[in-house]
């Protein structure tokens, strides 16, 4: 592929991280997977999300940093292809969400800017949308407690985040895809479809498919 840093996004529950996985095991290349399930302040904001969301935001970004410095060091050393099933950015995005306190929103964001000048951005992120139904679907049948609170006004709100960061942002291709009827675990043919969407370039910052 053209690309040495692909990176899967999207909201939760539209299978980043089992897309990303299929596709490095196919090409045999690197993966970087976010541990979030590592958080420990994870279950604690799903019970109290005013009092814990400022340490749960700032600790997802320390370690998806310490990832990134990784995935540096191995484009810079062996020029290698590597996939990760996050995008630096969604930081920034799930902050401006969680973050209810304007102070803790500020430093965050101003700590996140900091950050984010010394980390190399995704040569191409691709996000795969899903309707609401179908990521509520998803998010049921995978059964984890912490996110049964989660509905669809906020995979709504969610969305609309990481449409607006799209907008501003110069530094990626962005590759929209809507996924909601493709099977890419159990369908080649849909594995296939959207592994040759990443196989072409593309000159608008922004693409629609």
């Amino acid at each position: 592929m053209d690309y040495n840093f692909i990176s899967i996004e999207g909201c939760i529950g539209t299978g980043k991280t089992s897309f990303a996985k299929k596709l490095a095991y196919d090409l045999e290349i690197p993966t970087v997977l976010e541990n979030f399930e590592d958080n420990p302040y994870l279950k604690n904001f799903y019970n109290d999300p005013d009092k814990n969301a400022f340490s749960l935001e700032l600790y997802f970004m320390a370690e998806r940093y310490n990832q990134q410095k990784e995935i540096i060091k191995n484009i810079n050393l062996f020029n290698k292809t590597i996939i990760s099933d996050y995008a630096f950015i969604k930081s920034q995005i799930f902050a401006n969400i969680t973050l209810k306190n304007p102070d803790d929103l500020h430093l965050f964001k101003m700590l996140f800017n900091i950050i984010n000048q010394n980390i190399k951005q995704a040569d191409i992120i691709l996000y795969l949308h899903k309707n609401t139904n179908s990521l509520l679907e998803n998010i049921n049948k995978r059964g984890r407690e912490y996110e049964k609170s989660i509905n669809a006004k906020y995979l709504e709100k969610l969305h609309k985040a990481y449409m607006q960061y799209f907008k501003q942002q110069t530094k990626s291709k962005i590759l929209i895809v809507d996924s909601s009827n493709l099977d890419f675990i159990k369908n080649p043919k849909d594995y296939i479809y959207l592994k040759e969407l990443l196989d072409k370039k593309y000159t608008n910052t922004i693409t629609f498919i």
